[in-house]
């Protein structure tokens, strides 16, 4: 998960790699790119799927194609912005998006314990990074010791 203030993109999605099959039939001594699912959040809700197809034709020919789903070109528009949303909730008495006073209060006593003990110590040091850019040196290194990479939209 990459998160921050400031990235490159202000994007909300969350995609899925899958893992490469152990012989793929059809590669012939090409590799072949995982699958990628990526359920698209905000700001342009919507689903894709990039996988490899064989071009048809006599030869043996991979090329990554995407199936792609957008809200807002399907249904002519995007809807009403998150918080015009939630004012017209509240307008309607539908509290389904709204904190309940127990879930508040459960969230309390799991935060509770670690501003506590925050409290005790000096702050967690943190990697800081540009404005603009991706994020700090420190998560691109992290994920590539692992053999990943980021996905760069």
């Amino acid at each position: 998960m990459r998160a921050g203030k400031r990235l490159t993109k202000h994007i909300t999605e969350i995609s899925i790699h899958f893992k490469s099959v152990p012989h793929a039939v059809l590669a012939q001594g090409s590799p072949i790119e995982p699958d990628v699912l990526a359920v698209r959040i905000e700001p342009d809700e919507g689903i894709s799927l990039r996988f490899d197809a064989k071009v048809p034709g006599p030869t043996m020919t991979l090329r990554p194609v995407t199936m792609d789903f957008r809200y807002g070109s399907t249904f002519g528009g995007s809807g009403p912005e998150a918080y015009e949303r939630l004012i017209l909730d509240a307008m309607l008495g539908d509290a389904t998006l709204f904190a309940r006073a127990d879930e508040v209060s459960a969230a309390w006593r799991f935060v509770w314990p670690i501003l506590e003990e925050w409290a005790k110590r000096p702050p967690p040091s943190f990697a800081n990074y540009a404005a603009g850019t991706w994020g700090p040196k420190q998560a691109d290194e992290l994920v590539e010791s692992e053999g990943r990479a980021w996905r760069r939209l």
